[in-house]
């Protein structure tokens, strides 16, 4: 956690430093184009505070109102960017839109477009780090402000070829027509950011999560595991919530049953890159189960086993067992 506060802090310094450099580019140019840069810093400085605060809550311990901790807290810091990065580029849309009709002329539009674009680079390096950094840490606030970095990059890039189109052509309307598009793409970004915060609150279904326990479990499969099915998983920040029904002999007793679901516990916390707490519901087998069960030398088998069940995304996370 403290690699998390270090690196929102480097962030949050660094946010300030570019978006004073990018206000001074704007006084030095008076070009709206460069304006839609400098007002998306605005954005990244808000934003990286509100993920340093986010980081901090999601650090503390779990308690009797928050019994699965306050992971949550980073899908509002991904709502609060993705919804201040929206606004900002309908505001960029607007302004430019009347500056397309009614222009003002522009200068210094080299020394502008320097500044820009050593922002942009520093931008670019900086987001490169957060992101492959939230990805180690299963940080989504680290990978969102990175994300958004790396946003800047880019249209601080766009920003400064135009900045030298404008100046090599003194075509003065591609100024706001520039900024247009930059909107257009910064609004894009924050519907992304959006979408992906309102489907974490939302707990919608991750699949790449889901997959990737479906592999760990195939690979870790055991002949007492008869099958696991209603898997669903939830993510609170860093960590993994699993619930799920795993069938067994029914003739384990209450240790042996035990023994079993601490080993999945195990098993997954072990391989499947993240920090998991699972919730185990362990159902006894029925004769309908002796087609697909592999269990060796088992006294109250009815049949033989005919068929060999994978264990897939569809038949774990169905609430049925596999028979059905």
């Amino acid at each position: 956690m403290q690699e998390k506060r270090r690196i929102i802090i480097i962030a949050l310094i660094a946010s300030v430093i570019l978006m004073l450099a990018k206000f001074g580019a704007y006084f030095i140019t008076a070009s709206n184009f460069v304006l839609t840069d400098a007002a998306e810093s605005i954005v990244n400085v808000v934003a990286s505070a509100f993920a340093f605060f986010s980081i901090y809550l999601s650090s503390r311990p779990r308690d009797e109102n928050h019994p699965y901790g306050h992971g949550k807290i980073e899908y509002f810091s991904v709502f609060i960017e993705g919804a201040l990065i929206t606004i900002a580029g309908v505001a960029i849309l607007f302004k430019s839109t009347y500056t397309l009709f009614h222009p003002n002329p522009v200068k210094e539009l080299v020394l502008g477009a320097v500044i820009i674009g050593a922002t942009g680079a520093i931008n670019g390096i900086l987001g490169w780090y957060m992101i492959n950094q939230g990805k180690k840490l299963h940080s989504i606030t680290l990978e969102a402000d990175g994300r958004h970095l790396l946003t800047d990059m880019v249209t601080s890039g766009g920003l400064m070829a135009g900045l030298f189109l404008i100046y090599f052509t003194n075509i003065i309307w591609l100024d706001s027509t520039l900024s247009i598009v930059v909107g257009l793409y910064i609004v894009w970004t924050g519907y992304q950011l959006l979408r992906k915060s309102i489907a974490g609150l939302m707990d919608e279904a991750d699949f790449d999560v889901v997959k990737n326990l479906v592999d760990v479990l195939n690979k870790q499969r055991k002949e007492e595991w008869i099958d696991v099915h209603n898997l669903r998983a939830q993510k609170y920040g860093a960590e993994l919530h699993i619930d799920c029904h795993m069938t067994l002999p029914n003739y384990f007793d209450l240790n042996r049953v035990h023994e079993e679901v601490a080993l999945v516990d195990k098993l997954i916390n072990a391989h499947g890159g993240v920090q998991t707490e699972l919730f185990i519901h362990t159902d006894p087998c029925l004769p309908e189960c002796c087609h697909y069960c592999s269990m060796p030398n088992c006294p109250i088998r009815s049949e033989a086993r005919r068929i060999e069940i994978e264990w897939t995304m569809e038949n774990v996370t169905r609430n049925k067992k596999h028979f059905e």
